[in-house]
């Protein structure tokens, strides 16, 4: 028996499935859907704003990456001029060091000097002893003036003084000393003279106007002059026409600049950068005062050489007085001095025979 079905009850019986499904009903409808041209214009507008969007993208990234890069070449002249101002500063700590040495010998020489006047005061019972005293204190002088300071007028002054005592000496003893005396003096006067007050005089001038100076990325085209006006034989019209014509191709030449650069541009500074290149520029300026002062050739001449190449990279080299300083520090570069000046140990060997001479006696 079968349980599944309850009694007087016949299965229902099985749906065919009929051998061809007719088309549904929206196939149709989706096809005209997909050939509607609205739908192909959508679809290249968002292909186009894809395509504008990652262009956008592209174009920032390479300027973020090209500020990146100029930010970093900042950063890296401020470490530079940062670096500059230290060994600057360090340099001139040393050239003070060397000048506390030279006022350390200037010193020394002046109390040799009032040791000699001790002396001289001390022997003022003879009279020849007097002399000779007075005699040496001058040549010493001379000599000290020759080789602390290069002074060779003081020299020169000094030697003059020693031969004035003993021309009113007028003593037979004092001839060989003198004949040795005015050979020195020749010498000294055929010696090259260094103009270090008109050097140093020349090297202020410079630092005073480096604050005008004109830097080189500042440069602006000069204004060209007016055109001139018509003849007077043109008629009134014909001169209107002519000024409205010159008028208008001056505005139209205003427009465009062409400019030529014969050496590579000029680095743009920010304000502050250009005040730190004044004062470091100052800085090698006053190092090469310091060099001039204390006789240091190789200081003075490098110094002087790298301020020059400062002007010319960064400074307007059109401007008159940036061509000034130029030339002016170009000239002082090339300026010897330090001079192979003579001694006077022929002087000092006389007064020594001399002296030991009258000892003897």
């Amino acid at each position: 028996m079968n349980d599944s079905l309850p009694p007087n009850e016949s299965p229902a019986p099985a749906e065919t499935t009929p051998a061809a499904s007719p088309t549904p009903p929206l196939a149709k409808p989706r096809q005209e859907a997909w050939r509607n041209p609205w739908i192909g214009v959508a679809v290249v507008a968002l292909g186009l704003a894809g395509w504008q969007w990652v262009e956008t993208r592209i174009k920032l990234s390479d300027t973020q990456q090209e500020l990146a890069k100029r930010l970093a070449d900042a950063d890296s002249l401020s470490k530079e001029t940062r670096g500059v101002a230290k060994q600057s500063q360090e340099e001139v700590g040393r050239l003070q060091a060397k000048l506390g040495a030279l006022e350390a010998k200037l010193a020394e020489s002046q109390n040799q000097q009032a040791a000699l006047e001790n002396l001289y005061q001390d022997l003022a019972r003879n009279r020849d002893e007097a002399a000779l005293a007075e005699i040496e204190q001058s040549v010493t002088l001379a000599a000290q003036q020759l080789q602390l300071a290069g002074n060779v007028q003081g020299a020169i002054l000094a030697l003059q003084a020693a031969d004035a005592r003993l021309s009113r000496s007028e003593r037979p003893q004092f001839t060989a000393l003198r004949k040795t005396i005015n050979r020195d003096l020749e010498k000294l006067r055929a010696a090259p003279y260094v103009d270090v007050s008109g050097m140093n005089l020349r090297l202020e001038n410079i630092i005073v106007a480096t604050d005008t100076l004109a830097l080189a990325f500042d440069e602006r085209p000069k204004p060209e002059k007016e055109a001139k006006e018509a003849a007077a034989d043109g008629t009134p019209a014909s001169g209107f026409w002519q000024r409205l014509g010159l008028d208008l191709w001056s505005e139209v030449k205003g427009l465009v600049r062409i400019q030529r650069f014969d050496r590579p541009e000029p680095a743009l500074l920010s304000p502050s950068q250009s005040f730190f290149l004044r004062e470091n520029l100052k800085l090698r300026l006053l190092n090469a005062r310091l060099a001039l002062l204390s006789r240091d050739q190789w200081t003075f001449r490098s110094e002087l050489k790298m301020s020059q190449a400062w002007l010319e990279r960064y400074f307007n080299t059109n401007d008159k007085s940036v061509q000034t300083a130029i030339a002016s520090v170009k000239q002082l570069a090339g300026t010897e001095i330090v001079i192979e000046l003579p001694l006077l140990n022929d002087s000092l060997n006389a007064l020594k025979t001399l002296k030991l001479a009258k000892e003897r006696k």
